[in-house]
């Protein structure tokens, strides 16, 4: 498996610190002036507001906030799950109108079949899209390998970690070879170790497919930790409040001076 510092010799890909989008024309993932409201018949919630930004094919993105700052939400309209009120989302220029196989998703929920085995629910997407049997095989095969699961294979859900399940999730969201992988704080449930060990095992993986990836967290050091570009939202409602590089060769160590600047400016924004 090839390491991430195999194919970034950077951290960032952004110039400047406050940039709020990539190269729009040509962007993995275009947010244009998104606002979502939700009306009831007892109030009206506004949960995002001029919401503006844009992702580059390759890169590495996180998204942190404050509670209520509409991070899900936002993510769930990328993924197609929700409508805009106003605005929009491109991908790749195309509007975005509901799901679609261009987007792998992997959620906190490991969301896996446990009556399949690993192999099994790795192939689930790819039975969808009507995947031939021997070439389905293959790609399951390399896509275990990629996550380092070849081993288990044949094993149920209720035999594997909640670090091993997150893999499984992983290799079903890629398998069917998404342009984007949209990941919504995948690594929540899992206790501090083994959400290190699955920065790096992450890193390698966009390393070895080079794929855009959008990563929704709670947790400043995580973002520090993986991302090319942090955007920080503000709460009520949601928009961005700025676009932080991290302009840090990987692998990025937490005791280094650099590192905890960059995650105590962030908290400053967020007001944490």
């Amino acid at each position: 498996m090839a390491g991430v510092n195999d194919v970034r010799e950077e951290g960032s890909t952004a110039d400047t610190a406050s940039d709020t989008s990539g190269t729009s024309d040509t962007a993995a993932v275009r947010v244009a002036d998104l606002g979502k409201r939700y009306d009831s018949d007892r109030q009206t919630v506004q949960a995002l507001s001029g919401v503006d930004f844009a992702v580059d094919e390759g890169e590495f993105v996180c998204i942190v906030g404050p509670s209520g700052c509409g991070k899900t939400t936002l993510f769930r309209t990328i993924a197609g799950l929700e409508s805009p009120t106003s605005g929009e989302v491109r991908l790749s220029g195309e509007r975005v109108d509901g799901p679609g196989t261009d987007r792998g998703m992997v959620f906190q929920e490991y969301g896996l079949f446990p009556w399949r085995t690993v192999a099994e629910n790795v192939a689930f997407g790819l039975e969808q899209q009507g995947l031939g049997g021997e070439e389905r095989r293959a790609r399951v095969r390399e896509m275990l390998d990629l996550v380092g699961l070849t081993e288990f294979a044949d094993a149920y859900p209720k035999e594997l970690s909640g670090g091993m399940k997150q893999r499984v999730g992983i290799a079903r969201a890629l398998a069917v070879d998404p342009d984007i992988l949209l990941m919504d704080e995948p690594f929540g449930s899992v206790d501090a170790q083994t959400r290190d060990m699955l920065h790096g095992e992450l890193l390698d993986i966009w390393g070895a497919t080079g794929k855009t990836v959008l990563f929704v967290t709670h947790d400043v050091e995580e973002a520090v930790t993986l991302a090319d570009r942090v955007v920080v939202m503000a709460a009520n409602p949601g928009q961005v409040r700025e676009v932080v590089s991290v302009d840090l060769d990987r692998p990025r160590e937490r005791t280094d001076a650099a590192f905890a600047e960059h995650v105590e400016r962030i908290r400053a924004l967020i007001g944490e």
